[in-house]
C-alpha cells in the first residue's frame, strides 16, 4: 500500500469496445458556485475532467479558504477514459525536524500546539499533486488553469455564509497573525462578514507566479524561502529543505467489491478507502436494500456496529504506509466476518476493541490507542466538546464526455488551518500535524485517538479521513463518484451515500440529501442529524432514535454531518449533486 514507481494501476476487467463518448453530457459538483462555474468553463473550452478539477480546486482555495487551499494538501482519484486509475497523494508531510514528543510539555500532551500556530504546520502538498494531475492526465496548459482563481483573488468576491461564520468562530486565533488580520478583518478591525467583498491581492500574485514559473517557485523558490523564514521566526520548524524534498506520490488504488460493483478507494495514508471497504464487506451479508426501506431501525443499528469496528481498527493499525506495516489482511473477508460474529440484531455491542487480522501476532489484546487493557478510557480533559460539529475540508468532483472522472478531496484541516498566513503571499497554512496521534489516548480536534502507527515522525504523512471514491459497474465503467468533508464524518457519509445508491436504488441527489448518522468508536456515542438543511430530507425521527436507544446506543443530535458531493451515471447521462447542507453548485450539461 506504499508509494508506487510503476505504471498506474489498471482495472483487471478487459477493455470493451464502446463509443468515443461515454456520455452525452459532462458534470461538476463543488461547494461554491464560482468553483463549479470555473470547472464547467474549462470543460467547455476543451479541457477534460482533470483540467476542470484543478481549476475548481484553485478557485475553492480563494473563495472557500477556511476549508482548503494551496497551503494544504489533497488526495485525488482519477479514472481515465482508457480505464486506467490514478491515485495521487498530495497529503502534507511533517517537517524533517519533527519528533514524536514535540507536543509534550513536562511529559503531558498540549493539543493546542498541534491545532493552531506555527508548530501545527506540515509541508503543503496540493500544488505538487495538481501538477502531477496535469502532467499525467490533463489536456490544457498548466498556466491556463489559474486564470479564474487569479482573477477572483485580485478583483474580490462576496464572502459566503460559511466563510463569514468561520471567520467569526476563529476571530481570536486569526487575529494573532498580522497577515491573517490584514486579509480577514475590515479596516475598522471588525472581521469580514457574509456579503463583504474579500480581496486577496497577495494570493493572486502567488497564484500568478506558480502559473508562470511552475511548482518550482513554490517548492524551491521564493515561496519556500519566505514561508520557512517566517515560520521559524515565530517558533515553527518548517524549513526550505522540507519544501525542496516534498513529492506528490503515485499510490496503488485500493480495490474492493460490493454486490457486483468495483469500489475504488484511496489507500493509506487515507483511512477512508480501507474502512469503507471494510464496512461494505461487513454489510454485504445483510439485506440492506430491504432495511433502508422497511426496517430503518435495523439499517441504522448495523451501520453503527460496523462503524465502531472499523474505527477501532483505524485507531490501532493505520498510519503512513511508507513508515508502518499496515496489514492487508484487514480486508480479509473471513476476518471481517469474524469482526461481526458477535453482532446482535437488537442489542448494541459493548467494549469493542481492534481486531487481530490474519498474519498478526495475537498476544495480549490491549487498546494501544489509549494504553488501557479495556480500550474504554480516553483523557476526558482533552476531549473536544463535539467533534461532530467540526466543519472543514472540501470535496469536488468532475466528469467529462469521454469518461474521465475525478474525485478530489482537499484540506487545510480544521477551519483556517493553523490560522497562520505567510506575509506577502496570501497563503494560509494548514494545521495538519493535529492529524497525527500526538500521544496515546489524546484525541485530536475531531475526537479521534491513535496509536504508534500514526505517531509523529519526520517526513511522515498523518493519517487522513479523506475518502475520494469511484464506483465502477461490471463492465469497468464509472457509475458513481462520491466523497465528503468533515473530518472522520467523511468516511461514514461516503459509505451512506454508496449504500443508498447501490442498495437503496436512490438517485444521487436523494442519497446525498438523506439524513445521516456518525459513530467513530471514541467517544462512545453516535451522532444523528436532527436537521440536515432546508433542502435536505427530513431528519431522523425521534421515535426511531428511541428504538435504537432501547438497543443500548447512546445518541447526540447534530445539525449537519459532513458535506458531500457526487456524480452519477445512468446509461449515457450524468447527474451531479452538491450537498444541500451548504451553498454549493452542481452542473450537468
Amino acid at each position: 500500500m506504499g508509494a508506487s514507481c510503476i505504471a498506474p494501476f489498471k482495472g483487471s476487467i478487459a477493455a470493451t469496445v464502446r463509443p468515443d463518448k461515454l456520455t452525452i453530457n459532462q458534470a461538476v459538483a463543488t461547494v461554491h458556485p464560482l468553483a463549479s462555474q470555473s470547472a464547467m468553463r474549462v470543460l467547455k473550452a476543451g479541457g477534460n475532467a482533470v483540467d476542470a478539477a484543478i481549476s475548481a480546486a484553485l478557485v475553492l482555495g480563494v473563495v472557500d479558504g477556511h476549508n482548503s487551499g494551496i497551503g494544504g494538501g489533497c488526495l485525488v482519484l482519477i479514472r481515465q477514459a482508457n480505464g486506467e486509475i490514478l491515485a495521487i497523494d498530495g497529503r502534507e508531510t511533517a517537517s524533517r525536524h519533527a519528533t514524536q514528543n514535540m507536543y509534550l510539555r513536562n511529559g503531558e500532551p498540549v493539543p493546542d500546539l498541534s491545532q493552531s500556530g506555527p508548530s501545527a504546520c506540515a509541508t503543503p502538498g496540493q500544488i505538487a499533486a495538481m501538477h502531477q494531475m496535469s502532467l499525467k492526465a490533463g489536456r490544457l496548459p498548466w498556466k491556463s488553469l489559474f486564470a479564474d482563481s487569479i482573477r477572483i483573488a485580485e478583483e474580490g468576491h462576496a464572502a459566503s455564509r460559511s466563510v463569514g461564520r468561520s471567520i467569526a468562530a476563529e476571530t481570536t486565533e486569526l487575529s494573532k497573525y498580522r497577515a491573517s488580520r490584514e486579509i480577514y478583518f475590515r479596516s475598522d478591525t471588525q472581521p469580514i462578514r457574509e456579503g463583504d467583498i474579500l480581496v486577496q491581492r497577495d494570493l493572486s500574485n502567488t497564484l500568478r507566479q506558480i502559473a508562470d514559473q511552475g511548482p518550482e517557485w513554490f517548492y524551491q523558490g521564493q515561496f519556500a524561502k519566505a514561508c520557512s523564514e517566517y515560520i521559524q521566526s515565530i517558533g515553527g520548524i518548517l524549513d526550505i529543505e522540507d519544501f525542496e524534498h516534498y513529492n506528490a506520490l503515485l499510490r496503488e488504488p485500493l480495490k474492493s467489491s460490493y454486490r457486483g460493483h468495483q469500489i475504488i478507494g484511496f489507500p493509506p495514508p487515507s483511512s477512508g478507502g480501507m474502512h469503507i471497504a471494510q464496512m461494505l464487506t461487513m454489510l454485504e451479508r445483510f439485506p440492506i436494500a430491504d432495511w433502508i426501506t422497511n426496517a430503518p431501525e435495523k439499517y441504522y443499528h448495523v451501520l453503527i456496529e460496523v462503524m465502531k469496528r472499523a474505527f477501532a481498527d483505524r485507531a490501532h493499525w493505520l498510519g503512513d504506509s511508507d513508515f508502518v506495516d499496515i496489514p492487508k489482511s484487514l480486508l480479509d473477508s473471513d476476518y471481517l466476518a469474524e469482526r461481526m460474529s458477535d453482532f446482535n440484531l437488537i442489542e448494541a455491542s459493548k467494549s469493542i476493541q481492534h481486531g487481530i487480522p490474519p498474519g498478526q501476532p495475537i498476544g495480549q489484546r490491549t487498546d494501544q490507542s489509549t494504553g488501557q487493557n479495556t480500550g474504554d478510557s480516553v483523557d476526558k480533559r482533552l476531549q473536544p466538546e463535539d467533534p461532530a460539529d467540526k466543519k472543514h475540508t472540501t470535496h469536488l468532483t468532475t466528469a467529462d464526455l469521454e469518461g474521465n472522472w475525478v474525485a478530489m478531496t482537499c484540506t487545510i484541516n480544521t477551519s483556517w488551518g493553523s490560522k497562520v498566513t505567510v506575509p506577502g503571499t496570501g497563503v494560509m497554512l494548514n494545521n495538519q500535524m493535529d492529524d497525527f496521534a500526538i500521544a496515546p489516548g489524546t484525541p485530536n480536534a475531531f475526537g479521534l485517538v491513535g496509536a504508534q502507527a500514526n505517531a509523529v515522525g519526520p517526513g511522515k504523512r498523518p493519517l487522513s479521513s479523506m475518502s475520494p471514491t469511484i464506483v465502477l459497474d461490471a463492465m469497468g465503467e464509472p457509475i458513481l463518484t462520491v466523497g465528503a468533508a468533515g473530518g472522520p464524518k467523511i468516511i461514514n457519509a461516503t459509505l451512506q451515500v454508496i449504500l443508498r445508491v447501490l442498495d437503496g436504488k436512490q438517485d444521487i441527489a436523494s442519497a446525498i440529501a438523506a439524513p445521516r448518522i456518525h459513530q467513530q468508536w471514541r467517544p462512545e456515542k453516535t451522532w444523528f442529524e436532527n436537521f440536515a438543511g432546508t433542502d435536505a430530507s427530513s431528519a431522523i425521527p425521534a421515535s426511531l432514535i428511541e428504538v435504537l436507544e432501547s438497543y443500548g446506543h447512546r445518541f447526540e443530535s447534530s445539525t449537519g454531518l459532513a458535506i458531500s458531493q457526487g456524480i452519477q451515471r445512468q446509461r449515457d447521462r450524468l447527474s451531479a449533486t452538491h450537498d444541500p447542507r451548504t451553498q454549493g453548485l452542481s452542473v450537468a450539461e
